[in-house]
């Protein structure tokens, strides 16, 4: 018999009172599952237990067979470990906890609207602003509770005799729809281009199509930012657009005018294709088809595309018309927030686009797009925002006090937190300029108002060079409270898990950068954790960053430190110019400005070099990005020899073997392979040691190197077989994007004298 596996699905949206439960009941049925569905205060939840392609079979039956009358507002959901039920059941309403605060998410256009949207006979005939009770803008057009219009960026429109009759009519699917509004009545697009011209509404959109054919670049305003936009068929305009946006290498997201084109370009599994038609619309990372016309510099160093379909009605009409996928990629300079007002926008005409095509209505918080990748049959989330933000976390127990966590440097999010639900802001990002700075203290305001927070805790990194924690230093002094980067990647692990209190887990934290207890950069970690302590049982060996964080963007002085604690001459292995290999050499020797770390995603950058797949990096994490591309090219299932000793991993042994076989001419995707095996193989044996010691029996995998598929595939399959329950992310990243979460509940716990 196949093995069993349990889903929980937190759904919110017009579920109650529709005859939801009863149609959850019928197709749990046919799909052969055990479990239940009731109502709650956030909406309905269902836990549902069977075979994994019944419950991937019920996922895309709750989708696209619920009943008339309902409205998923969002869908999110995560697999659990079995529980053992042994029939399926509607239960008696939940009506314990606070009824949850109505802040949705953006909601991408309904097909009731779709229909209307490109039905000539209706009044709202290629609107661009066409939506309705189960759809369109929220989150990002909320100034403040209880969502009415008059407490939106929809305030200044007043509504025609004929929108505010629908308003106003119980009956009609825009009831209390507050982004309500009509060509008469609402918002209107503007588009201006280099030569000075202006084009208002239909016009604006046929010309903004027309300069698309020609290969030009645009802004376009979109729900919680603008999108630069080309076509991207046209290698000459995307290579034109990395210039612009001085974006090098980094992949660029493809937006696709139906789902039947996506399939065209990408494989889609059934799971990638939930993720692309869900309500939510997020940008699902995919493998490319060979031999299409996507332009090669789309994503010129790796295998995948960045695929997401429209999800507004001004999308929906610009991709109808021009009939190809364009690039849609957040309108920003690299590492700078995406942009939301007009004059922002339009400043850059010139300098990054040809045209900016703007509306009229404001946008009240930025949000960028959502990203997911699946993976082990599981969505996994590498970047939650729109769609998701700010939907919360609901916790299986209460905090002990309300909350607001910073987050730390790198993908930022801000989380505040409250009895049982913990609410994570959009995507901020890297905190490393002063308008990252701003948009940062932006949304910490933001979200302590919006959820009417006052917290009695603050929570920050331990690392006393970020900004958040020199924010929160600042800001919150009396109530701050500091917790390690890798305890919490853990700990996000465990709550989004749904752990009690009082359970421990062995963690594995693996990521590129965090500050570790001994003042030390962390990132090969194996601790044992529960949610308000932590004790390291296990890391990798220390080895050297020659130059700090400039051996982050130039992986070749990480090789050069491992290869010589290795016992190995660089300048034997490395196509570098020899001066630069012996000057970064004495840094090491001599240990200047050059710190300790045990950090995997250094290994990984560190591995890559050695390989000569890349010396140095123009986007985060690159190198250990094209390591796993290489491996996957593999059928390998060798490994390397490793030592454990004394609760530290030695790498020194595998390195030597890597060398050894790059010397003798091996395969260079045979050696990545290798080196993915062997680490796997070293994570099993280190996580049965602890297992030995402590009897724990329960494994959280968190950090950015498990977005890495090789990796966490093969590291959950080898852990199950071994006996051990493997708990993953699949509602916050695994990333540092997931962190606040882990720092919220850290502090909503802790005895706040300790």
């Amino acid at each position: 018999m196949a093995e069993k596996r349990r889903i929980k699905v937190f759904l919110t949206g017009l579920v109650q009172g529709v005859g939801f439960r009863p149609f959850v009941y019928r197709i749990a049925k046919e799909c052969s599952l055990t479990g239940y569905v009731l109502n709650s205060t956030i909406g309905v939840v269902i836990e549902a237990e069977g075979e994994e392609g019944n419950l991937i079979k019920f996922l895309e039956k709750l989708q696209k067979e619920n009943p008339p009358l309902s409205r998923i507002f969002s869908l999110e959901y995560k697999f659990l470990p079995p529980a053992g039920y042994e029939s399926f059941e509607i239960k008696e309403s939940d009506s314990e906890g606070e009824v949850a605060v109505s802040v949705l998410p953006d909601i991408a256009t309904c097909k009731d609207c779709l229909r209307e949207l490109f039905d000539p006979k209706d009044r709202r005939y290629r609107y661009p602003f066409i939506n309705c009770t189960n759809c369109g803008p929220r989150f990002t057009i909320i100034e403040k509770l209880p969502y009415d219009r008059q407490n939106t960026s929809m305030k200044s429109f007043k509504m025609c005799e004929k929108c505010y009759a629908e308003y106003t009519d119980p009956s009609n699917r825009r009831f209390h729809a507050q982004p309500n509004a009509c060509p008469v009545c609402g918002p209107h697009v503007t588009l201006y281009t280099e030569e000075g011209k202006t084009y208002e509404g239909e016009k604006a959109i046929k010309e903004t199509v027309r300069l698309l054919s020609e290969g030009k670049i645009l802004a376009i305003k979109g729900l919680g930012g603008f999108h630069l936009i080309c076509d991207a068929t046209n290698e000459e305009s995307v290579k034109t657009l990395r210039v612009r946006k001085r974006r090098e290498e980094k992949p660029f997201a493809v937006m696709f005018p139906s789902l039947e084109s996506v399939k065209l370009y990408a494989e889609v599994s059934p799971l990638e294709e939930r993720a692309l038609t869900s309500v939510e619309t997020p940008i699902v990372i995919l493998k490319r088809k060979e031999n299409t016309d996507l332009a090669p510099s789309v994503s010129p160093d790796t295998s995948t595309v960045g695929a997401f379909l429209p999800y507004t009605p001004l999308h929906h009409i610009i991709l109808r018309d021009f009939g190809k996928p364009i690039v849609a990629t957040s309108c920003n300079l690299t590492d700078e927030p995406i942009m939301k007002d007009n004059e922002e926008a339009i400043r850059t005409l010139g300098d990054i686009t040809d045209a900016v095509l703007v509306h009229n209505r404001p946008i009240v918080r930025r949000c960028d797009d959502s990203v997911v990748r699946v993976f082990s049959n599981k969505q996994v989330p590498v970047r939650r925002s729109r769609g998701f933000a700010p939907l919360p976390v609901i916790l299986p127990f209460s905090l002990k006090r309300p909350v607001l966590a910073v987050g730390v440097h790198m993908k930022n999010t801000v989380t505040v937190a409250k009895g049982n639900r913990v609410y994570l802001s959009q995507h901020i990002g890297d905190v490393d300029n002063p308008l990252a700075e701003s948009f940062f203290e932006e949304v910490v305001e933001d979200m302590l108002k919006l959820f009417d927070v006052e917290p009695e805790v603050v929570v920050s990194d331990a690392h006393p060079g970020y900004y958040s924690t020199k924010f929160a230093e600042k800001r919150f002094s009396d109530k701050l409270i500091k917790v390690y980067h890798h305890h919490s990647h853990v700990i996000s692990c465990m709550a989004e898990n749904e752990l009690p209190i009082g359970e421990k887990v062995i963690g594995l934290s693996f990521d590129g950068t965090g500050y570790g207890v001994d003042g030390s950069i962390w990132g090969g970690e194996f601790l044992v954790a529960g949610y308000t302590e932590f004790e390291r049982a296990f890391h990798l060996k220390y080895f050297r960053l020659p130059g700090g964080d400039r051996a982050v963007k130039e992986p070749y002085r990480v090789a050069v430190s491992v290869l010589m604690e290795a016992g190995i001459n660089p300048s034997d292995v490395l196509n570098v110019d020899i001066k630069k290999i012996s000057f970064i050499s004495q840094m090491v020797e001599k240990g200047v400005n050059s710190p300790k770390t045990s950090s995997m995603g250094r290994l990984f950058d560190a591995v890559a070099a050695i390989l000569g797949i890349r010396y140095k990096v123009s986007y985060h994490a690159q190198a250990a990005i094209l390591l796993e591309e290489v491996a996957l090219h593999s059928d390998s299932e060798d490994i390397y020899p490793f030592e454990l000793e004394r609760g530290v991993v030695d790498w020194r042994p595998i390195v030597r073997g890597i060398v050894s076989d790059f010397k003798k001419g091996v395969a260079v995707s045979d050696i990545a392979k290798k080196f993915h095996n062997t680490v796997v193989a070293f994570s099993v044996e280190v996580v049965r040691d602890i297992r030995n010691r402590t009897g724990i029996d329960r494994v959280a995998l968190s950090g950015g190197v498990f977005q890495n598929r090789i990796l966490s595939e093969n590291i959950e399959e080898q852990l199950q077989k071994s006996g051990f329950t493997v708990l993953t992310h699949q509602v916050v990243p695994p990333n540092d994007a997931g962190i606040s979460l882990g720092q919220a509940v850290y502090g909503g716990l802790i005895e706040k004298d300790s």
